[in-house]
């Protein structure tokens, strides 16, 4: 028999009998399945080989017996190896039908060793797999069951409204939540406090009047004394000519054929924020903004209703700009540059009808407003405006739940929702908070009962002082800064994400593009069936994330990527800030509520799963290479007005190379990375989350230009303004510093620059020179 075996050696290897040297199991660097490397040699007894064949008598025993013994020992590892070796990839081709073994799809591991997607941790026998679709069915399943109309219509229930920042029954609301994360069993639920300054109305009211300057003397009508007010507006009594400035955008003043230095101004709301209004107007040295919602554009019936808002042109407590207000820490005496320095007032459309009795001038037709409309005051009328708000400190509760993660539990993604208002806010809040509960409850359950096994960690926020410009939210992320770009990899909005059904709008972080895209094919609208996915063109129509959107603070503040979708019409929702914001309401103004929310819940779960469940973060960071594009076309239509200020534009078209050779460099290290090792992942998913961060300006300082995005941030930084900058050297007015826009093109030059290097990787792994 070992004869035979021997023969068969001999035959296969040349004919010559070779003795073996060493065989080791060498794993390719690429992922290949592993293979056997036999390093064979001839007997260094074979020197005198002819005189041993010639005479095999000569041979002791015991050693033509060793010898057998160990080519029987090779033929035994060899056949153990081949049938390993067959038996591994039937088991792989068994497991992933779709790939092959050790092939990346999507961002499911399709390799028995990367156990992210496995349950249990340790591939049992008769234990299977948890794929996505399965994740997606689970989740659906559940939503299924879940009444959402009962829960909205509860948080709107009396103990609950109004339940306006820093008040009892916000902070009652606050404490239930608290108590419902418990009870679904999340790892660990805590609440944090601060105590901020937010303004509110006086003892003396708000009164806006008319006031005659005809015959003797001057005499006083009032028109109203609203019941609605803004925050943060100048506590003033101002005097003079009215001018109506259509919605208060930058284009709108320009258009507008007369000054409005020295004259209150009366916008329409929409379009763009209060606070932008406001700021618009102070920067044309108006001396009053009164703000009305038209029934064009906001067809409600009752013209006397009130209406809420702020006009700090930020997010945060306004008066510790930069730093958190924690109980701890002491208040310097400062404030926001984004406060107003001019008394702002919201009126009534019946109020806003009163004074256009008193002006002349018909509103141009372009302007697609109300009939009533009127341009300015009358010569012989004036307004007079008087508002009356104060401050008042008060103590607001964040409350937070975490899912922990089972490998990078110190990666987390943050799911949140605002939960006080100013009137009973069923859209603005309770919708929001009703999808926070159900997807803390779901996705904790499917932990529990081994069903979705998350590698990073989920936080679920409550935040409060949203109504007052994401309040909560800013003080926590001020108390975090130092940290939390280096955690935190998404935040994902629920406000205000029910207010129609015919239309899923999105605004977000360019990472999250090609994300929000799968999901939009995957889940279908509530009420038509057909996929959210309508429009290949989609993202050129996204609209950038605006300052009263809790998002904003996450993305241009603190870098990290952020998204908030609603299932809206194209029209505003126009009972928000104001007491007809009801359940009742709501449930009127969107049919099959409850199918709607659900399909808003079922987008915000995927988005959860997917970036918790995968090895790699779902996050596109060559997303970014399209807007670096975007912006050098534009720059490039300058180039001409560049080069005679003796400019060039070189160093951005580098700064641009250098990022996308970054985002090429970042693709080619996870393709050619070993899955299975959690520390190369770990690296490459570390630079992957930081691309955003590194798109903040480091230039300029936190405290006085507190969203330093050079995208999606406000200030000079940014490279909107850099081409706003521009634009004015054609105009000749006189508005043009040069030496401002050299730093604005050098600073946003080395921020792109700069976050192609942070994404490069280590310092030795930079290819540029500066």
């Amino acid at each position: 028999m070992m004869d035979q075996a021997r023969s068969a050696f001999s035959n296969l290897f040349g004919g010559e009998p070779l003795s073996y040297t060493r065989f080791s199991l060498a794993r390719q660097v690429d992922g290949d399945n592993s293979h056997v490397e036999m390093k064979l040699a001839a007997d260094e007894e074979e020197n005198v080989d002819s005189n041993m064949r010639g005479n095999q008598t000569s041979i002791t025993k015991p050693k033509r017996l060793n010898g057998y013994i160990c080519y029987g020992i090779i033929a035994v590892i060899i056949f153990f190896l081949i049938g390993f070796m067959i038996g591994y990839l039937g088991y792989c081709k068994r497991v992933e039908p779709q790939g092959d073994c050790g092939k990346q799809a999507g961002t499911q591991p399709s390799c028995p060793e990367e156990t992210e997607t496995f349950e249990p941790e340790e591939q049992l026998p008769g234990v299977p797999r948890i794929f996505w679709a399965d994740l997606k069915s689970a989740l659906s399943d559940r939503l299924d069951a879940v009444d959402f109309t009962r829960a909205i219509k509860m948080l709107n229930e009396n103990s609950y409204v109004p339940r306006e920042a820093g008040s009892q029954k916000d902070s009652s609301l606050a404490f239930y939540i608290e108590n419902q994360l418990r009870d679904y069993k999340l790892d660990k639920v805590w609440h944090d406090e601060h105590f901020v300054k937010i303004q509110v109305k006086g003892s003396s009211q708000n009164s806006v009047s008319i006031v005659s300057t005809s015959g003797d003397g001057s005499q006083a009508y009032s028109v109203e004394n609203p019941e609605g007010y803004v925050a943060y507006s100048k506590a003033a009594t101002v005097t003079g000519k009215l001018v109506h400035a259509n919605f208060g955008t930058k284009q709108d003043f320009e258009d507008l054929n007369m000054p409005v230095n020295g004259s209150l101004v009366i916008v329409r709301a929409g379009k763009i924020t209060f606070a932008e209004k406001v700021a618009n107007a102070e920067s044309l040295n108006a001396i009053g903004v009164l703000i009305y919602m038209d029934h064009s554009k906001f067809p409600i019936v009752n013209a006397n209703l009130p209406v809420f808002g702020h006009a700090h042109l930020g997010t945060g407590d306004p008066y510790t700009p930069g730093f958190p207000s924690f109980n701890h820490t002491q208040f310097p005496p400062s404030q926001s540059s984004g406060l107003p320095n001019i008394p702002v007032q919201t009126i009534s459309r019946a109020g806003a009808e009163r004074l256009f009795q008193n002006m002349q001038g018909d509103c141009p037709g372009t302007w697609g407003t109300d009939s009533s409309c009127k341009l300015v005051s009358s010569q012989d009328k004036n307004v007079k405006l008087s508002v009356n708000n104060v401050l008042k400190e008060i103590r607001i509760f964040n409350v937070f739940g975490v899912i922990k993660g089972f490998e990078e539990l110190d990666r987390y993604i943050i799911v949140g929702a605002q939960r006080d208002a100013w009137g009973p806010g069923a859209a603005k809040s309770s919708v929001g908070t009703s999808l926070l509960l159900t997807l803390a409850r779901i996705l904790s359950d499917m932990v529990l009962k081994g069903q979705f096994k998350p590698s990073r960690s989920i936080v679920f926020a409550s935040w409060s002082g949203g109504d007052f410009g994401a309040v909560g939210a800013t003080e926590w992320l001020e108390g975090y800064l130092s940290s939390l770009h280096l955690k935190a990899f998404s935040y994902i909005n629920l406000d205000k994400a029910v207010v129609g059904t015919t239309n899923f709008k999105v605004s977000a972080s360019p990472l999250l593009y090609s994300l929000i895209e799968k999901i939009m094919k995957d889940v279908k609208h509530p009420l038509t069936g057909l996929s959210l996915y309508r429009d290949s063109n989609w993202i050129s129509k996204v609209k950038k994330l605006s300052l009263d959107n809790a998002a904003f603070p996450f993305l241009a503040y603190s870098g990290i990527p952020a998204v908030s979708f609603c299932f809206c019409e194209d029209t505003d929702y126009p009972y928000l800030d104001t007491p007809m914001d009801t359940y009742e309401t709501l449930n009127r103004e969107v049919p099959q509520l409850n199918r709607v929310a659900r399909a808003a819940a079922e987008v915000a779960g995927q988005l959860v799963m997917k970036l918790t469940h995968g090895v790699e973060l779902d996050l596109n960071y060559e997303m970014y290479n399209d807007e670096i594009l975007r912006f050098v076309k534009e720059m490039n239509l300058f180039r001409a007005d560049i080069r005679d200020m003796g400019l060039n534009m070189q160093w951005l078209y580098s700064a641009r190379g250098d990022f996308f050779r970054a985002t090429s460099r970042l693709t080619t290290d996870y393709k050619n990375a070993e899955k299975t090792d959690r520390s190369v992942m770990r690296e490459i998913n570390d630079r992957i989350m930081k691309v955003e961060y590194h798109l903040l300006s480091p230039y300029v300082s936190p405290r006085e230009f507190p969203f330093r995005h050079i995208f999606w941030g406000s200030g000079s930084h940014t490279l909107s303004a850099l081409l706003e900058h521009l634009k004015l050297r054609k105009k000749l007015n006189g508005a043009f510093n040069q030496t401002l826009l050299e730093n604005q093109l050098a600073l946003a030059t080395w921020t792109i620059q700069g976050a192609a290097n942070a994404l490069s990787g280590d310092i030795w792994d930079i290819d540029n020179e500066f």
